[in-house]
Protein backbone atom coordinates (compact mmCIF):
# COMPACT_ATOMS: atom_id res chain seq x y z
CA UNK A 1 0.00 0.00 0.00
CA UNK A 2 1.70 3.61 -0.72
CA UNK A 3 2.13 6.40 1.07
CA UNK A 4 -0.60 8.13 -0.38
CA UNK A 5 -3.43 5.23 0.89
CA UNK A 6 -2.22 5.18 4.04
CA UNK A 7 -2.77 8.69 4.37
CA UNK A 8 -6.42 8.80 3.07
CA UNK A 9 -7.08 5.71 5.84
CA UNK A 10 -5.26 7.63 8.42
CA UNK A 11 -7.15 11.07 7.86
CA UNK A 12 -10.53 9.11 7.57
CA UNK A 13 -10.13 7.05 11.01
CA UNK A 14 -9.24 10.72 12.70
CA UNK A 15 -12.20 12.52 11.16
CA UNK A 16 -15.02 9.54 11.24
CA UNK A 17 -13.69 8.00 15.20
CA UNK A 18 -15.25 10.21 17.87
CA UNK A 19 -13.75 9.76 20.71
CA UNK A 20 -15.88 11.60 23.74
CA UNK A 21 -14.90 10.78 27.62
CA UNK A 22 -16.94 9.22 29.98
CA UNK A 23 -17.49 10.21 33.67
CA UNK A 24 -18.74 8.02 36.57
CA UNK A 25 -18.99 8.64 40.08
CA UNK A 26 -18.02 5.76 42.51
CA UNK A 27 -19.96 6.67 45.32
CA UNK A 28 -18.41 4.10 47.76
CA UNK A 29 -14.46 5.06 46.56
CA UNK A 30 -15.28 8.83 46.75
CA UNK A 31 -13.81 9.29 43.49
CA UNK A 32 -14.76 9.48 39.55
CA UNK A 33 -13.76 7.02 37.01
CA UNK A 34 -13.18 8.07 33.64
CA UNK A 35 -13.34 5.76 30.49
CA UNK A 36 -12.25 5.94 27.01
CA UNK A 37 -15.30 5.82 24.10
CA UNK A 38 -13.42 4.02 21.39
CA UNK A 39 -12.29 0.92 23.14
CA UNK A 40 -14.15 1.29 26.79
CA UNK A 41 -10.91 1.01 28.75
CA UNK A 42 -10.42 2.54 32.09
CA UNK A 43 -8.32 5.92 31.98
CA UNK A 44 -7.92 6.45 35.37
CA UNK A 45 -9.24 6.84 39.43
CA UNK A 46 -9.37 10.20 40.67
CA UNK A 47 -10.37 11.17 44.37
CA UNK A 48 -13.30 13.93 43.69
CA UNK A 49 -14.90 13.68 47.66
CA UNK A 50 -17.19 12.09 50.36
CA UNK A 51 -19.92 10.12 48.68
CA UNK A 52 -20.50 11.42 44.87
CA UNK A 53 -23.54 10.68 43.19
CA UNK A 54 -24.91 13.36 40.57
CA UNK A 55 -22.80 14.74 37.84
CA UNK A 56 -23.36 16.62 34.94
CA UNK A 57 -21.56 18.95 32.48
CA UNK A 58 -22.04 22.67 31.86
CA UNK A 59 -23.70 23.07 28.41
CA UNK A 60 -20.44 24.45 26.88
CA UNK A 61 -18.72 21.13 28.43
CA UNK A 62 -16.17 23.39 29.93
CA UNK A 63 -17.05 22.30 34.12
CA UNK A 64 -17.52 18.89 35.31
CA UNK A 65 -19.96 19.33 38.31
CA UNK A 66 -20.82 16.52 41.01
CA UNK A 67 -22.82 16.32 44.33
CA UNK A 68 -20.15 14.93 47.03
CA UNK A 69 -23.30 14.22 49.31
CA UNK A 70 -21.66 13.60 52.77
CA UNK A 71 -19.08 17.02 52.02
CA UNK A 72 -22.74 19.15 51.62
CA UNK A 73 -21.92 20.62 48.44
CA UNK A 74 -21.45 20.70 44.59
CA UNK A 75 -18.02 20.38 43.43
CA UNK A 76 -16.95 22.24 40.15
CA UNK A 77 -13.85 20.56 38.30
CA UNK A 78 -12.03 21.68 35.07
CA UNK A 79 -13.55 18.78 32.78
CA UNK A 80 -10.62 18.67 30.97
CA UNK A 81 -8.13 18.51 34.06
CA UNK A 82 -10.48 17.41 36.49
CA UNK A 83 -8.72 19.72 38.95
CA UNK A 84 -11.16 21.23 41.21
CA UNK A 85 -11.76 24.89 40.23
CA UNK A 86 -15.24 25.86 42.94
CA UNK A 87 -18.20 24.56 44.88
CA UNK A 88 -21.24 25.33 45.21
CA UNK A 89 -23.85 25.90 48.04
CA UNK A 90 -26.16 22.86 47.50
CA UNK A 91 -27.79 22.56 50.63
CA UNK A 92 -27.54 19.29 53.04
CA UNK A 93 -26.82 16.35 51.85
CA UNK A 94 -27.58 16.92 47.74
CA UNK A 95 -27.98 13.65 45.99
CA UNK A 96 -29.18 15.00 42.41
CA UNK A 97 -29.48 18.30 40.42
CA UNK A 98 -30.28 19.55 37.62
CA UNK A 99 -29.40 23.02 35.24
CA UNK A 100 -31.16 25.47 33.42
CA UNK A 101 -30.37 24.98 29.90
CA UNK A 102 -28.10 27.50 29.57
CA UNK A 103 -26.00 26.74 32.75
CA UNK A 104 -26.90 30.08 34.47
CA UNK A 105 -29.04 28.16 37.24
CA UNK A 106 -28.30 24.86 39.15
CA UNK A 107 -31.91 23.11 41.36
CA UNK A 108 -30.86 20.13 43.89
CA UNK A 109 -32.96 17.87 45.42
CA UNK A 110 -32.44 18.34 49.49
CA UNK A 111 -33.90 14.91 50.84
CA UNK A 112 -33.92 15.44 54.13
CA UNK A 113 -35.15 19.19 54.55
CA UNK A 114 -38.12 18.06 52.08
CA UNK A 115 -36.45 21.21 50.03
CA UNK A 116 -35.12 22.48 46.43
CA UNK A 117 -31.95 24.51 46.48
CA UNK A 118 -32.24 26.86 43.89
CA UNK A 119 -28.83 28.16 43.22
CA UNK A 120 -27.08 31.32 40.95
CA UNK A 121 -24.19 29.28 39.30
CA UNK A 122 -22.11 32.51 38.05
CA UNK A 123 -22.37 33.95 41.61
CA UNK A 124 -22.55 30.51 43.54
CA UNK A 125 -24.90 31.35 45.84
CA UNK A 126 -28.21 30.54 46.78
CA UNK A 127 -31.05 32.45 45.76
CA UNK A 128 -34.02 29.92 46.76
CA UNK A 129 -35.29 27.36 48.83
CA UNK A 130 -38.68 26.03 47.73
CA UNK A 131 -40.45 23.53 49.91
CA UNK A 132 -41.65 20.43 48.43
CA UNK A 133 -42.95 17.12 49.26
CA UNK A 134 -41.04 14.40 51.51
CA UNK A 135 -38.48 12.81 50.07
CA UNK A 136 -37.57 15.18 46.75
CA UNK A 137 -35.37 13.24 44.21
CA UNK A 138 -35.59 13.40 41.05
CA UNK A 139 -35.21 16.80 39.21
CA UNK A 140 -35.56 18.06 35.73
CA UNK A 141 -35.82 21.26 33.75
CA UNK A 142 -37.73 21.17 30.70
CA UNK A 143 -35.85 22.17 27.02
CA UNK A 144 -37.76 25.03 26.75
CA UNK A 145 -37.08 26.67 30.28
CA UNK A 146 -40.35 26.78 31.48
CA UNK A 147 -41.03 24.11 33.96
CA UNK A 148 -38.73 23.04 36.99
CA UNK A 149 -39.66 19.19 38.32
CA UNK A 150 -39.14 17.74 41.41
CA UNK A 151 -40.26 14.19 42.44
CA UNK A 152 -41.11 13.76 45.82
CA UNK A 153 -40.39 9.98 46.81
CA UNK A 154 -42.79 9.69 49.76
CA UNK A 155 -45.20 12.31 48.74
CA UNK A 156 -45.28 10.23 45.63
CA UNK A 157 -46.11 13.45 43.94
CA UNK A 158 -44.67 15.69 41.19
CA UNK A 159 -44.15 19.31 42.00
CA UNK A 160 -44.50 21.53 38.90
CA UNK A 161 -42.82 24.42 39.55
CA UNK A 162 -42.75 27.33 37.09
CA UNK A 163 -39.04 28.77 36.66
CA UNK A 164 -39.47 32.32 36.50
CA UNK A 165 -41.71 32.56 39.76
CA UNK A 166 -40.33 29.42 41.47
CA UNK A 167 -43.18 29.03 42.75
CA UNK A 168 -45.09 25.64 42.68
CA UNK A 169 -47.95 25.67 40.18
CA UNK A 170 -49.15 22.37 40.42
CA UNK A 171 -49.18 19.11 41.91
CA UNK A 172 -49.75 15.54 39.78
CA UNK A 173 -50.04 12.13 41.87
CA UNK A 174 -47.77 9.28 40.61
CA UNK A 175 -47.22 5.53 41.54
CA UNK A 176 -45.17 4.26 44.32
CA UNK A 177 -41.68 5.76 44.95
CA UNK A 178 -40.56 8.16 42.07
CA UNK A 179 -37.13 7.87 40.99
CA UNK A 180 -36.57 9.75 37.94
CA UNK A 181 -37.74 12.73 35.60
CA UNK A 182 -36.43 13.98 32.19
CA UNK A 183 -39.05 15.43 28.99
CA UNK A 184 -38.92 14.69 25.49
CA UNK A 185 -36.28 16.70 23.94
CA UNK A 186 -39.86 19.36 22.37
CA UNK A 187 -40.99 19.29 25.96
CA UNK A 188 -43.91 18.22 25.33
CA UNK A 189 -44.03 14.94 27.44
CA UNK A 190 -42.75 13.90 30.77
CA UNK A 191 -41.31 10.63 31.65
CA UNK A 192 -41.19 9.24 35.42
CA UNK A 193 -39.95 5.93 36.23
CA UNK A 194 -41.74 4.64 39.84
CA UNK A 195 -39.16 2.44 41.36
CA UNK A 196 -41.42 0.30 43.96
CA UNK A 197 -44.42 -0.15 41.51
CA UNK A 198 -42.28 -0.77 39.05
CA UNK A 199 -43.90 1.18 36.38
CA UNK A 200 -43.27 4.12 33.81
CA UNK A 201 -45.49 6.98 33.59
CA UNK A 202 -45.60 9.54 30.53
CA UNK A 203 -47.41 12.62 31.19
CA UNK A 204 -48.36 15.26 28.85
CA UNK A 205 -46.82 18.78 29.85
CA UNK A 206 -50.02 20.74 28.45
CA UNK A 207 -52.63 19.22 30.98
CA UNK A 208 -49.93 17.40 33.37
CA UNK A 209 -51.98 14.45 33.14
CA UNK A 210 -50.71 10.58 32.27
CA UNK A 211 -50.97 9.49 28.74
CA UNK A 212 -49.52 6.32 29.46
CA UNK A 213 -48.76 4.28 32.58
CA UNK A 214 -45.84 0.94 31.70
CA UNK A 215 -45.57 -1.96 32.94
CA UNK A 216 -42.61 -4.26 32.93
CA UNK A 217 -42.62 -7.87 32.41
CA UNK A 218 -39.53 -10.06 32.30
CA UNK A 219 -39.25 -13.77 32.26
CA UNK A 220 -37.66 -15.33 34.85
CA UNK A 221 -37.76 -12.33 36.94
CA UNK A 222 -39.69 -11.44 40.13
CA UNK A 223 -41.45 -8.17 40.39
CA UNK A 224 -40.34 -6.60 42.86
CA UNK A 225 -36.76 -7.22 41.33
CA UNK A 226 -37.67 -4.92 38.67
CA UNK A 227 -37.35 -1.37 40.23
CA UNK A 228 -37.13 1.36 37.25
CA UNK A 229 -34.86 4.27 37.70
CA UNK A 230 -32.95 6.33 34.91
CA UNK A 231 -34.01 7.30 32.02
CA UNK A 232 -32.49 8.40 28.42
CA UNK A 233 -34.86 9.44 25.31
CA UNK A 234 -33.55 9.85 22.37
CA UNK A 235 -33.62 13.10 20.41
CA UNK A 236 -35.70 12.38 18.16
CA UNK A 237 -37.89 10.81 20.36
CA UNK A 238 -37.77 7.44 18.58
CA UNK A 239 -36.64 5.19 21.55
CA UNK A 240 -36.54 5.85 25.02
CA UNK A 241 -34.18 3.43 27.80
CA UNK A 242 -35.00 2.81 30.83
CA UNK A 243 -33.00 1.16 33.72
CA UNK A 244 -34.69 -1.45 35.66
CA UNK A 245 -32.58 -1.26 39.17
CA UNK A 246 -31.91 -5.06 40.25
CA UNK A 247 -33.74 -6.71 37.57
CA UNK A 248 -30.26 -5.88 35.57
CA UNK A 249 -31.99 -5.21 32.28
CA UNK A 250 -31.84 -1.85 30.34
CA UNK A 251 -36.05 -1.76 28.83
CA UNK A 252 -36.15 -0.57 25.36
CA UNK A 253 -39.28 1.55 24.42
CA UNK A 254 -41.09 2.79 21.35
CA UNK A 255 -40.87 6.44 22.21
CA UNK A 256 -44.00 6.55 19.81
CA UNK A 257 -46.44 3.81 20.96
CA UNK A 258 -44.80 2.88 24.43
CA UNK A 259 -44.61 -0.31 23.81
CA UNK A 260 -41.89 -2.41 25.34
CA UNK A 261 -39.98 -3.22 22.27
CA UNK A 262 -36.54 -5.35 24.01
CA UNK A 263 -34.70 -5.80 27.35
CA UNK A 264 -30.93 -6.10 27.49
CA UNK A 265 -29.10 -7.80 29.90
CA UNK A 266 -26.81 -5.27 31.56
CA UNK A 267 -24.38 -5.77 34.90
CA UNK A 268 -26.15 -5.63 38.23
CA UNK A 269 -28.61 -3.34 39.73
CA UNK A 270 -28.38 -1.03 36.58
CA UNK A 271 -29.25 2.77 38.26
CA UNK A 272 -28.23 5.51 35.78
CA UNK A 273 -28.04 5.91 32.01
CA UNK A 274 -26.07 8.26 29.38
CA UNK A 275 -26.00 8.99 25.63
CA UNK A 276 -22.54 9.38 23.38
CA UNK A 277 -23.34 12.99 22.16
CA UNK A 278 -23.78 11.14 18.88
CA UNK A 279 -26.44 9.13 20.10
CA UNK A 280 -24.90 5.40 18.86
CA UNK A 281 -24.38 4.24 22.19
CA UNK A 282 -25.95 4.13 25.43
CA UNK A 283 -23.57 3.79 28.82
CA UNK A 284 -24.69 1.81 32.11
CA UNK A 285 -23.75 2.46 35.79
CA UNK A 286 -24.20 -0.73 37.47
CA UNK A 287 -23.75 -0.46 41.28
CA UNK A 288 -23.41 -3.82 42.06
CA UNK A 289 -21.36 -5.32 39.52
CA UNK A 290 -19.11 -2.36 39.52
CA UNK A 291 -18.99 -1.68 35.77
CA UNK A 292 -20.35 0.32 33.22
CA UNK A 293 -22.07 -1.39 30.04
CA UNK A 294 -21.52 0.03 26.38
CA UNK A 295 -24.57 -0.71 24.54
CA UNK A 296 -24.24 -0.01 20.89
CA UNK A 297 -27.61 1.70 19.71
CA UNK A 298 -27.25 0.11 15.91
CA UNK A 299 -27.49 -3.39 16.77
CA UNK A 300 -29.43 -2.79 19.91
CA UNK A 301 -27.10 -5.31 21.93
CA UNK A 302 -24.54 -4.39 24.36
CA UNK A 303 -21.06 -4.71 23.09
CA UNK A 304 -19.11 -4.74 26.70
CA UNK A 305 -18.46 -4.35 30.39
CA UNK A 306 -16.22 -2.57 31.73
CA UNK A 307 -15.19 -2.32 35.41
CA UNK A 308 -14.64 0.92 36.95
CA UNK A 309 -14.87 1.07 41.03
CA UNK A 310 -17.37 0.27 43.66
CA UNK A 311 -20.48 1.55 43.22
CA UNK A 312 -20.74 3.48 40.32
CA UNK A 313 -23.64 5.96 40.02
CA UNK A 314 -23.99 8.75 37.87
CA UNK A 315 -22.71 9.18 34.43
CA UNK A 316 -21.67 12.08 31.92
CA UNK A 317 -20.26 12.17 28.60
CA UNK A 318 -18.12 14.64 27.20
CA UNK A 319 -17.59 15.12 23.80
Amino acid sequence: MNKANLLTIFLFIAFNTHAETIFITLEKDNALAVMNSIDGSLIKIVPVGKRPRGITLSPDNKSLYVATSDDNTIKIFDASTLKETGHLPSGEDPETFALSPIGDKMYVSNEDDSLVTVIDVAKKKVIKQIKVGVEPEGICVSPDNQWLISASETTNMLHWIDTKTQMIIENTLVDARPRFVTFTPDSSQLWITSEMAGTLTVLDTKTKQPIKTINFTIQGVPNDKIQPVGIAIDKNRIRAYVALGTANRVAVINAQTFEVEKYLLVGSRVWNLAFSPDQKRLYTANGLSNDVSIIDLESQTVTKSVGVGTYPWGLAVKP
